[in-house]
């Protein structure tokens, strides 16, 4: 140093001292490779252990350092502009080939920003802040060149002005060198002091207007609020993108509860950029009286009214309920006997999807002929969930072989539902049906797209309405010619379908969890392909053939009931009821948070849980079913079980935009791979992304702490690794 000393350690307690925290690099580099190096804090005592004489030394920036910042100017062009741009400061720094192409401030609360050539893709000017580092000298580029020491006074500068500041240095870059029709309004000029110039009047008002809008809060709406906000920066204040988003991340994201990373406030601002408005552009700057906001609709940052408009509320990670829970696995009597048929005439016995399955068939036995207490019927809409060639076909072909066996074959409907109007005729023809359907999730994402097959659309829309009509009547469509107007009293569907993971999990959208058919579905997986066993094909047991029919000839109401069932009431003992009341207060206590999916799964929960007990009942006593506490606890905790692994597959799968879904679909790239991956292998299995886009992703998976990188030192060069956190 030209008044400090020349060797590594010395220099390391002379920037200690000053209040920077120190860390070591490794010679001829410019890149830290000590594990866990951005939260290391080297005291006095420390530093003889890093600086040893040989290497390079580095300043955390940021919070560690006083909220030192460096502002690295990587053109010759920002080097050249940066005097009519950036404050005044007295610490600059640079090397014989780069003079004065660091900047350094004292910014509390400033992030890292890069601003790049839209063209090239190359760095114009970074604002360098926590989480990143910069070297200093004594230590030496690559190059061979020795870097500026450190010294001088870094000016003190507020972060909105500095933010801005850079900004406008970069689009002047981006100016010089591809032109610009027009200077953008938004463009501020010289920022030499903590306040905008009297010419920066958009500026102005752009805060202030970001000041008085309330800010994102999770779980109340704060998607749709920062977008409306950044909408409001490009479009009715007519600033370019960078310049919005860098107000945005300066002035509007700290106070969102929790902040946006940076990677995902830039999709905001893209995506409000992209997108038409219906009002004209600058609306707000070209106001009359922008300085008191005259006339602007501050509405859509309302949480209350986005929200009874419709918008979903951003939500919280729900923790993951694991595997499917071993106890509840057992049901007594006939479910238990066709488990067991299943799993020993299985090549792949599937314990999970052979329950789901026994559920479902006894759910169509009973159909018509029992009701609770509370008027709930059997149907009910199960999925089986396992991985391609697990063994999902065997459950559905048991339940066709026991109800041929009992002369019942009546009441399996079709295998595929084409069209609204014919699932009606079949439950026209049938009310005690049930629908085994093959490929699930395909279906599922095919009639849930009214663009791409509106008649199958409707057959969503019809499911929904059986689903709730086993306790009155149902009406079909209403036509003009009375005869083709379909009614059935009391029907009662169920359905059983089987699918591969991806399928399913896919054709979860945000609507479907929202519009309550997801919510009606009990979803059963199993992640496992078991062993596979030597299975003989036998014909359906005596015992469960018999108790199928005994279902078949037990018709209460005698011969009307076909037309008008009059099902037998199952009552509840009282320690039933102590169950049912215990699940009541826990899901009224998750439907008081603001989250909409989960909001409209658990609404669904206590009626599932009583069709449960209800089957449950019927499987262990068929001439004398009750709901006893077992069968209360068992449909609870199903009901619950269920309710929580739907909430977490829906958040690891359901995206609120492209770069979201983006992110989850490499996460769970990583999570295939058992939660570590190398880089080489996440690049190879993430060709759908191009090289940018998987950057992006990564690094923002990076910034929120969903993935940690690991480095592995090797011959060559370190070997990178990506692990979930």
């Amino acid at each position: 140093m030209s008044d400090g000393p020349a060797n590594l350690l010395d220099a390391a307690r002379w920037y200690l001292a000053r209040g920077y925290a120190p860390i070591p690099v490794p010679a001829g580099t410019k890149v830290p490779v000590l594990k866990g190096w951005t939260d290391l804090r080297l005291a006095d005592a420390d530093l003889p252990q890093h600086f040893n004489g040989t290497g390079s030394i580095g300043v955390l920036l940021g919070e560690p350092s006083g909220w030192l910042v460096d502002v690295d100017l990587d053109c010759e062009e920002a080097v050249a502009l940066a005097p009519a741009f950036l404050p005044p400061t007295g610490a600059k720094s640079g090397r014989p080939g780069k003079p004065s192409s660091h900047w350094w401030y004292v910014c509390e609360g400033a992030k890292t920003r890069k601003h790049q050539d839209p063209a090239t893709k190359k760095m114009i000017v970074e604002l360098r802040s926590t989480g990143a580092q910069t070297v200093v000298g004594p230590s030496m580029h690559p190059s061979g060149e020795p870097y500026d020491p450190l010294e001088g006074e870094p000016a003190v500068v507020d972060v909105e002005a500095l933010g801005a500041a850079v900004t406008a240095l970069a689009n002047a870059v981006i100016e010089q060198r591809h032109g610009c029709k027009e200077r953008p309004r938004s463009q501020p000029t010289a920022l030499g002091t903590r306040t905008f110039l009297a010419d920066d009047a958009v500026l102005r008002r752009a805060v202030a207007y970001l000041d008085r809008i309330p800010p994102a809060i999770s779980g109340s709406g704060g998607h749709g609020q920062t977008y409306a906000a950044a909408t409001a920066m490009v479009h009715g204040f007519g600033l370019d993108p960078e310049t919005a988003f860098g107000l945005l991340l300066d002035r509007y994201n700290p106070r969102c509860q929790p902040p946006w990373s940076e990677k995902e406030l830039r999709h905001k601002v893209r995506d409000a950029a992209s997108k038409p408005h219906d009002r004209p552009h600058g609306w707000l700057r070209d106001a009359e009286k922008p300085e008191d906001m005259g006339g602007v609709d501050l509405s859509g940052f309302d949480p209350e009214r986005r929200r009874a408009a419709g918008e979903r509320p951003r939500s919280e990670r729900p923790p993951d309920p694991g595997s499917f829970p071993d106890h509840l696995l057992r049901v007594p009597g006939f479910i238990e006997q066709v488990v067991a048929h299943n799993l020993a005439t299985a090549t792949r016995p599937q314990p999970v999807l052979a329950l789901a399955a026994g559920i479902c068939l006894q759910a169509v036995l009973a159909a018509r002929k029992v009701r609770d207490e509370r008027g709930n019927r059997t149907n009910v809409y199960c999925v089986g969930v396992a991985p391609s060639g697990a063994g999902k076909d065997n459950a559905r072909k048991v339940n066709k072989n026991i109800l041929f066996a009992a002369d019942m074959v009546e009441h399996e409907g079709n295998e595929d539902l084409a069209s609204d109007a014919g699932l009606i005729t079949a439950v026209e023809v049938e009310p005690a049906i049930l629908f085994q359907i093959d490929e699930f999730g395909r279906f599922l994402r095919t009639i849930g797209d009214p663009k791409k097959a509106p008649h199958l659309f409707n057959v969503l829309t019809a499911l929904m309405k059986l689903y709730s009509s086993a306790d009155t009547v149902f009406r079909g469509k209403a036509y003009a010619d009375k005869k083709r107007n379909k009614v059935v009293d009391q029907p009662c569907v169920s359905v059983y379908g089987t699918t591969v993971p991806e399928h399913f999990f896919e054709s979860l959208t945000a609507d479907s969890l929202s519009d309550g058919f997801i919510a009606r579905l009990l979803v059963f997986e199993s992640a496992d392909t078991p062993a596979r066993q030597r299975a003989k094909a036998t014909g359906v047991p005596e015992p469960l053939k018999q108790a199928a029919e005994w279902w078949g000839s037990f018709k209460p109401g005698g011969n009307l009931a076909p037309e008008h069932p009059q099902p037998i009431v199952v009552e509840a003992t009282p320690e039933a009821g102590a169950v049912f009341d215990a699940l009541a207060a826990m899901v009224d206590a998750e439907l008081g948070k603001p989250d909409e999916a989960g909001r409209s799964l658990w609404a669904r929960a206590e009626e599932k849980a009583c069709r449960l007990a209800l089957i449950y009942a019927c499987s262990a006593n068929a001439p004398k079913p009750v709901i006893d506490e077992d069968a209360a606890r068992w449909a609870c905790d199903l009901s619950s079980y269920l309710t929580r692994r739907m909430l977490y597959i829906a958040h690891e799968w359901v995206a609120d935009g492209v770069f979201d879904a983006r992110q989850k679909r490499v996460v769970r790239v990583v999570r295939k791979a058992g939660g570590k991956i190398s880089r080489s292998e996440l690049c190879r299995k993430t060709q759908w992304l191009t090289q940018r886009e998987r950057q992006e992703v990564i690094d923002n998976l990076l910034e929120t702490q969903q993935l940690r990188q690991e480095e592995e030192s090797s011959a060559t060069r370190p070997r990178v690794w990506y692990v979930l956190a």
